[in-house]
């Protein structure tokens, strides 16, 4: 079990907490790093390209002129694929690009990515994180003044409501609960922010 200080919203250490070496401090995988990467990218692609091909032009169902005599080349549609207005010739088609790795990589990839960010000491666990009203200008003065934090994920439960409304209008910042941490949004942030509750709740679904 590794041991994390746990501190206030004025970064003043009020406790310790004891998290879990395998989801704190597991090895590095940039392999499953790619991997649920790629999966959060692709699964966004829509995939409704359609463009049609010779069969579901309309028309040219007749032959244009007959086979010999004509001192033209032999046509046996107006809307083959050589034609201004045919079909387009293998035509892309709607797909679904959908994919998802097994759920031991998608879990994998969330340990390192939480222990990455505890071995470069960019993980802060705070007691706490309540906010009197949903007020986005109180929760960006607590978090760049208080806290010292210019870009920052923070992963606490759904139930405190002020907060998730005060950070999302937040440029620089992204609040989620904890069922909803994805590696992505971890990523793309510089600082990972858990309140001990949210740790604790990342913990027993991650173990």
């Amino acid at each position: 079990m590794a041991k994390f200080d746990v501190v206030d919203l004025d970064l003043k250490k009020v406790s310790e907490i004891e998290l879990s070496d395998d989801i704190f401090g597991a090895e590095q995988n940039t392999h499953l790093f790619y991997e649920v990467a790629k999966m959060q990218q692709i699964n966004r692609r829509r995939g409704t390209v359609g463009v049609k091909n010779t069969s579901l032009v309309s028309g040219g169902g007749k032959k244009p002129w007959k086979q010999k005599g004509t001192g033209r080349a032999r046509q046996g549609s107006i809307r083959a694929s050589h034609w201004v207005g045919g079909g387009k010739a293998m035509a892309p088609k709607a797909r679904d690009y959908f994919y998802r790795p097994p759920r031991k990589v998608r879990r994998g990839a969330l340990r390192a990515v939480l222990s990455l960010r505890a071995q470069e000491k960019q993980l802060i666990i705070l007691d706490g994180f309540k906010l009197d009203a949903p007020k986005s200008k109180q929760a960006f003065e607590v978090l760049t003044r208080r806290l010292k934090l210019q870009n920052a994920l923070i992963i606490d439960e759904r139930g405190n409501t002020n907060l998730h409304r005060s950070v999302r209008n937040l440029a620089k910042f992204d609040v989620l609960p904890p069922e909803g941490l994805n590696l992505e949004s971890v990523l793309k942030h510089s600082h990972l922010v858990l309140t001990s509750a949210a740790a604790k709740a990342l913990e027993g679904s991650l173990s």
